[in-house]
């Protein structure tokens, strides 16, 4: 596969329309993850927008599972933004900490559900992506790939970290940096180019942001 396979063939059925909209998706996502490393409230706002850009985007593709989630992200993405509001003391930055083991037991419990909860929604998404029909599906998961199996856990893993930035817990960016880092061979796998570089954005971003909300932790004690 060659540069330009991987980075203009994907997008040559596209129209400008369609290439607008996921470059302005992929625009706000990597704004959003900046707001997030400077613990600023902004990056809620930010997110919806690239999430619901996406669910624009899946739902006209017809990928209603895939738009399912997104979602989800949404509406998680929401939560996370009434939390830091309650939490700000300017209303835009807040403070941050580590995770409690009480936090982290949720957390795995939290993963667990969400593997299942994914999984089921593919298992159900030939029905879905066929306008809830069953004229000519079967359900099952024989439809997956590698990449979805791996689609199942990164994003169990994505859910466990919105759900740790919103408790404001430093946490959150291991698995942001786990997730990012393996859908960046999965995107290259999907001919998903473009979206694969802007994981490796994502991964790095998030190394800076668990660099820097950790800092600011150390020097609150020193103060």
């Amino acid at each position: 596969m060659n540069l330009y396979d991987l980075f203009v063939k994907p997008y040559e059925s596209y129209t400008a329309l369609q290439i607008l909209l996921e470059a302005t998706g992929t625009f706000f996502g990597i704004l959003s993850v900046y707001f997030s490393i400077k613990k600023n409230i902004w990056v809620y706002p930010t997110g919806i927008i690239s999430t619901l850009i996406y669910v624009y985007i899946l739902f006209n593709f017809g990928l209603l599972g895939d738009c399912m989630i997104n979602v989800y992200y949404t509406a998680m993405s929401i939560y996370g933004w009434i939390l830091w509001a309650k939490n700000s003391e300017d209303h835009i930055h807040v403070e941050v900490s580590w995770a409690t083991r009480k936090e982290w037991i949720f957390a795995g419990l939290l993963f667990i559900i969400s593997l299942i909860l994914v999984t089921i929604i593919y298992y159900y998404k030939p029905y879905i992506d066929n306008q809830f029909s069953m004229a000519g599906t079967s359900l099952g998961l024989y439809h997956l790939d590698w990449a979805n199996w791996l689609d199942v856990v990164t994003t169990s893993i994505f859910l466990v970290g919105m759900w740790l930035m919103a408790k404001q817990r430093i946490e959150n960016w291991i698995f942001w940096i786990i997730g990012d880092f393996i859908c960046m061979p999965m995107m290259i796998f999907k001919g998903l180019g473009i979206t694969s570089v802007q994981y490796l954005v994502f991964t790095i971003m998030a190394i800076l942001g668990y660099l820097h909300w950790k800092k600011s932790v150390k020097e609150k004690k020193v103060q």
